[in-house]
């Protein structure tokens, strides 16, 4: 195994992959919003919403 290797259990696996598509519908819920003309008090509420999540990624151990 390569020195720089992470090892995830298999529930730290699942999390991750669930945190992902957590953050990519996140995102695609901006592109949908503006799309149809959101204000932009919506947008910067569903970004900070964005931006939460994607801190909670990093925060993966």
């Amino acid at each position: 195994m390569p020195v720089d290797a992470v090892v995830l259990s298999a529930q730290k696996a699942s999390g991750l992959k669930d945190a992902l598509f957590e953050l990519r519908c996140a995102a695609e819920d901006i592109a949908t919003a503006a799309q149809e003309g959101a204000s932009s008090e919506e947008l910067a509420a569903l970004c900070d919403e964005l931006v939460g999540l994607a801190k909670q990624i990093e925060q993966t151990r």
